[in-house]
């Protein structure tokens, strides 16, 4: 049996039909011809690398410099 190489993109793009748009694992599976154990992992791999890797840009209140926290309170005083 020959192992299959899948590209990245591929696996996102897999991982992508089930958690947002929403569809079965078992039906992306049968439609792409893969494994639903392998599509299950590629969520889990990616799952894990979005907690490991958060988004660079979003950062908490806590984590800007004071002068960063107060240039943006005086740019938004109400917080909206």
């Amino acid at each position: 049996m020959v192992k299959a190489n899948f590209t990245e993109d591929f696996k996102r793009d897999a991982v992508v039909q089930i958690t947002e748009r929403g569809y079965p694992v078992a039906e992306v599976a049968a439609r792409l011809g893969i494994s639903k154990y392998s599509l299950y992992e590629w969520r889990c791999v990616r799952l894990h690398r979005d907690v490991l890797q958060p988004n660079p840009e979003a950062r908490t209140e806590r984590e800007l410099s004071p002068i960063e926290f107060e240039r943006q309170h005086k740019a938004n005083p109400a917080g909206v």
